[in-house]
Parts: structure tokens; sequence; C-alpha cells
């Protein structure tokens, strides 16, 4: 990897996971809708979350989103180094940029309605910074195979935890269930109105940030193995190597499973493998074919919405996408069948909210946290 080159793959990747957020799942829902049983079929129900144990395509939304800026870690990094910044202003960085996002994601959670008695302080922009947060402190501190056994210290000592100590005010309950299991206890006991489920548990709960760290930590270690020079390694055996180990840990992820089930709400140490495995597989094609073979010409949609993610997830909660949506769109949805004006609305919607970052794209207005 030459130095100081961007890849053009981290950007269309992150893009391509954050449509998913911004409406197209909605579209494909409402796709599946025309179709006779479409919205309870395959397709329509991977665009939402399982109730508690399993996988669908929605849950694996959020980690590949934590992986990729573990990725884009060692290359930051490198560049501070190489720029002469010193020890103190890297942690300095590192340290600003977790509590940013932590404090955004609380913004999102309704901070400025000033109800601080219930406001919810755990979110996914916050799971997103601090687990971000330690893996950079790892990566700056101890050396690949260090690094690599506290990755596997962090997922047993997770699994053993939770396995053996199950909630206090639960006797007799599957520590692994909603209600016996120890994230959910700690979160209840501490905050228990400022969590997702008031009184009941928090999926981005304080105990479930170990695991989740390990989620970025496998980011580092790939931006680390795509930073090794072409004249080593070449970019067509780094695609093949990535694939190989995504095939590896899905199948570790899938044999963890049997005794601790995925689970995105608990981030179990087995969902982290396997959904490790698809992002690493998916980056793994990605960098392949953009970065590799150079085919670039159908990134730019993804683009677009890869370099503005932070602002469009906030954008979302600010801006009323769907009144402007509803004013242009509207009159003609309600001309139509209800499942045709639906899936023109949410058509609508999506194309708004591209647009938006397509305007601040040209304008190169770009939120970085």
């Amino acid at each position: 990897m030459e130095p100081g080159k961007r890849l053009l793959s981290l950007d269309a990747l992150r893009g391509f996971d954050m449509i998913f957020i911004m409406g197209f799942a909605s579209v494909v829902v409402s796709l599946c809708s025309l179709f006779p049983g479409g919205e309870s079929s395959w397709l329509a129900t991977q665009m939402e979350h399982v109730s508690w144990e399993g996988l669908r395509h929605h849950d694996t939304i959020f980690p590949l989103f934590l992986f990729i800026a573990g990725i884009s870690f060692p290359f930051s990094y490198s560049k501070q180094v190489a720029n002469g910044a010193s020890r103190e202003q890297i942690y300095a960085k590192i340290f600003k940029r977790g509590i940013v996002l932590f404090l955004l994601g609380m913004v999102y959670n309704g901070l400025f309605k000033l109800e601080l008695s219930t406001v919810r302080i755990y979110s996914v922009l916050g799971r997103i910074g601090l687990a971000w947060m330690f893996a950079a402190l790892l990566f700056i501190n101890f050396k690949p195979k260090a690094r690599a056994i506290i990755a596997v210290a962090l997922l047993v000592g997770y699994w053993l935890l939770l396995r053996f100590i199950p909630a206090p005010d639960a006797p007799g309950a599957d520590p692994f269930s909603l209600e016996g299991n120890l994230v959910g206890y700690i979160d209840r006991t501490l905050i228990p109105n400022h969590i997702y489920r008031k009184g009941l548990y928090d999926p981005e709960g304080l105990l479930s940030l170990m695991p989740a760290i390990v989620t970025a930590m496998l980011g580092m270690f790939t931006g680390e193995f795509v930073r090794i020079g072409e004249d080593k390694v070449s970019g067509g055996k780094k695609s093949l190597y990535m694939a190989i180990a995504a095939v590896v840990m899905l199948a570790l992820g899938l044999l963890w499973s049997l005794v601790f089930p995925i689970n995105k709400a608990l981030w179990s140490s087995s969902f982290v493998l396997v959904v490790g495995a698809y992002s690493l597989g998916l980056f793994a094609l990605f960098f392949y074919i953009i970065d590799v073979k150079g085919w670039k010409g159908w990134t730019k949609f993804f683009e677009v919405v890869g370099l503005n993610s932070i602002t469009i997830y906030m954008a979302q909660r600010i801006i009323s996408f769907g009144g402007i949506n509803n004013f242009f769109l509207g009159g003609l949805a309600g001309l139509c069948p209800e499942p045709v004006g639906k899936l023109i609305l949410d058509i609508g919607y999506f194309l708004v909210s591209w647009l938006f970052l397509w305007f601040l794209y040209k304008k190169k207005v770009f939120l970085k946290v």
C-alpha cells in the first residue's frame, strides 16, 4: 500500500453500509411488499433486527461501521507520526474523538430536551466512540501479538462472565436470556432510567463494550495488514488472505455459537466473530474490485454517503427529510395504490437523503470527528 494513498474501497464500503439506515432498507421492504407475502419474505425480514438471538443483515450494519472505523486508524496513526505529532497529541486526539462521539450519541438520544432524569446515556455513536478509543489505545501501546492475546482474552473472558455469573435478580434464568444476562443486570442496577428498555437492558450497555472493543481491534488488524507494502504482499494476495481469514473466523464463530449464541444485543463473542467475518469478507471484496483491479466507475454513489456518514446519521434525527419528501411526492403517492404509494415515498426519502449528501459533497463540506 502506497504511503498517503486513500483507500477508496473503505469510503465506498462505508457508504454501502450506511445506505441501509438512510432509507434503502425501507425501499427493499416496500419492493418486496408488492408481491403476495413479500412483506414476510426472507429478503424483507433481513431489513430488520432479530428480536434477541440470531442474525439478519440489519444486525451487521452497526458492527461493520465500527470495523471500518478500525481499519482507518492504522493509516491515520502512521500519518500523524510521519507529520511529527507527539505522543501526547495523538492521545489527545484519540480521547477527543471518543468523547465527542459519545456526546453526539447523547444528542441523538434527545439530550437537548433536557429530560436529564431519563435521557438514554448509551448510544450507537457512544459505543463506536468508546470501543474505537480503547482499541486505538491498545493499538499504539502493544505489538500485534500482544493485541491478539488481549482480543482473545476479552472475548473468552466476556463469555465466561456471562456464562457463570447470571443476573442475581433473575434466579434460575438462562444466563444468555433477556432477563437473566449479566449485561442487563449491571445496566438496570446502575442506571435503570437511562437505558434503552427502562429497567431491563440496553443493547449498547456497559459490559458489552468489552467484546465491541474487539470488533474495532479486528478492523485495526485489517488496516495494519493492508498497509504492508506491495513489494512484500501484492494487493491480490492481500484480498485472498483476508477472504481466507474471513472463512476461518466464520467457522470459529459458528462453532462458538453452539455454546454462546449469536446475539447483537449482548454483542456476544460468537457475534463478534461471525459479523467480523462478514465485515472482513466484504472489505476484501471491495478492496479487490476497487483498489486492486481499479474498477472505480461505480463507487461515487457510495462515496457521497461514506464521506459524510456521521452527518447523515445525525441529520436524519434533526432534519425532516420525510417532510421534504412528502412536500414533493406526497400527492403522487396518494394517487397510487397503497403499496405503490409507500414505495414511492420510501424511494423519495432515500433520494432526498442522498441528494442532501451530494450537495455537501459538491461543496466539499464533510463532518469529521
